[in-house]
């Protein structure tokens, strides 16, 4: 009953802020902001012509892969500098740099280091998450409670199974608010990094839309790259969060 609840209230949300779009539309010039039908239709056209579903591909394979590299090397690097003092105090200074460097500094020295290949666009984009991914879980390493581990050494549970079924769950919450807010970073780092150095790709038709002063073409992109992330929260983050958190109250 409250899941519907929810399903209904957000629908009606999504539904509230078309009614503002078009009725801002209909009180500025068209060229200047398109109304809603006009946006889905240039989406349509796109659609069918095959050029949206491939600039969105590319993209959604970029994502997903910086993602899982900064998912992969934060996460670790946050266990290590949560777990021992010496490591954080160490590294402390340096992730506080890292997390204030422009992500596009790092885009343009990825690019002039290593060329305007993928592995610059994917480095410089994992580069930028990874800092935030240490930071929160760091936190959830240093909110593990020590006495659950103590209580699975005194049962001599072995060391992968403490880590898996002890360890592990106390970071999904951490875990998943550094998934969440990774994701929202990257999808926003991604752009930029393919208007400045790629030939294809969302970040690159954005810019050749900006090019023509085609803002119902950037509307449209947009649009469609708005519902792609609606629908990754919609079928894998929920779900995934309420079963790695199904244990907490």
């Amino acid at each position: 009953m409250l899941r519907s609840r929810e399903r209904w209230l957000r629908g009606l949300s999504l539904l509230g802020f078309l009614l503002v779009w078009q009725l801002a539309a209909m009180a500025v010039n068209k060229p200047l902001l398109p109304a809603p039908a006009l946006v889905l239709a240039s989406l349509w056209n796109e659609l069918t012509g095959g050029s949206l579903l491939y600039h969105l591909g590319i993209t959604l394979a970029r994502v997903a892969v910086s993602f899982l590299i900064a998912m992969a090397l934060g996460t670790a690097l946050g266990i290590v500098m949560g777990r021992y003092r010496d490591v954080d105090a160490a590294l402390d200074s340096l992730l506080v740099l890292a997390l204030n460097i422009p992500a596009l500094v790092t885009i343009i020295l990825c690019y002039i280091w290593f060329g305007l290949t993928e592995t610059a666009a994917v480095t410089a984009v994992a580069l930028n998450k990874i800092p935030t991914v240490v930071v929160t879980v760091r936190e959830g390493a240093r909110a593990v409670d020590r006495q659950l581990m103590e209580v699975a050494g005194v049962y001599r549970v072995s060391t992968w199974r403490t880590f898996v079924q002890v360890y592990l769950p106390q970071l999904y919450p951490y875990l998943m608010a550094a998934a969440r807010s990774g994701l929202a970073l990257i999808w926003k780092i991604v752009l930029v990094v393919e208007l400045l150095g790629r030939s294809n790709g969302v970040g690159f038709q954005l810019g050749t839309f900006f090019q023509f002063f085609d803002i119902t073409g950037i509307l449209a992109y947009t649009f469609a790259f708005a519902a792609v992330v609606l629908v990754v929260e919609a079928i894998l983050m929920r779900p995934l969060e309420r079963r790695l958190t199904r244990w907490r109250p």
